[in-house]
């Protein structure tokens, strides 16, 4: 009985590769176009919420501003006072006067007193520019305005990476192109051009979107 022939499988098309490669690249390209979106979304959204934070810190920051100099004023005005009192020798009014000091003003005025300054020529002018005289809505309002700073350059900053991410997403658009037309075009080589393009441009882009940073925050 003569010995039967083991079948020869056809030979598979040179191109098939070009298939499976533009295949990968597709699918790639496509899930890397959607996490470049979500991320062009979520910088956009944290512009936002810098942005309105950066608001709120400087309306808090005005406000504080706006207590401190009333509070000045107040300080001021009974300073002006006492000094009357005093040109006057009116002790009791002097006493008066010191009694309604407010607690931030009072360090700072016994510091001035403490330098004689109404037979001292070197003492200082006033008590409000001692070091003692200190507010604190005058330092919440500096705090709220570094803080209005800093978040005022994060919006700029989220902007930029929200244009990055949308830049990611034309990269990506271009490599699923190039993909899809090496699987339309005729002639292995023209296929492999179009296709080995769509790979650098892809390759490329993720190198450049793996290096941006990531926003995952709810």
């Amino acid at each position: 009985m003569d010995d039967v022939a083991p079948a020869v499988e056809p030979a598979r098309p040179r191109s098939d590769w070009i298939e499976v490669v533009a295949t990968v690249l597709l699918s790639l390209a496509a899930l890397a176009t959607a996490w470049s979106s979500y991320q062009a979304t979520r910088w956009n959204g944290e512009q936002v919420k810098a942005a309105s934070r950066a608001n709120a810190s400087r309306t808090d920051a005005a406000r504080e501003a706006a207590l401190a100099s009333n509070q000045t004023q107040i300080d001021v005005a009974t300073f002006i006072q006492w000094v009357d009192a005093t040109a006057h020798d009116d002790q009791a009014l002097q006493q008066f006067y010191e009694q309604r000091f407010r607690p931030e003003f009072r360090p700072a005025f016994d510091a001035w007193l403490a330098t004689k300054p109404l037979t001292n020529p070197d003492a200082p002018t006033s008590p409000f520019v001692m070091p003692e005289y200190q507010l604190a809505a005058t330092a919440d309002a500096q705090r709220l305005d570094a803080q209005t700073q800093v978040l005022a350059a994060s919006v700029p900053r989220n902007v930029q990476r929200s244009s990055n991410y949308v830049l990611g997403v034309v990269l990506f658009a271009v490599s699923l192109f190039f993909a899809g037309m090496s699987a339309k075009v005729h002639g292995r080589r023209a296929r492999e051009c179009l296709l080995g393009v769509g790979v650098i441009v892809f390759l490329g882009a993720v190198s450049w979107i793996a290096s941006l940073p990531v926003s995952l925050s709810v």
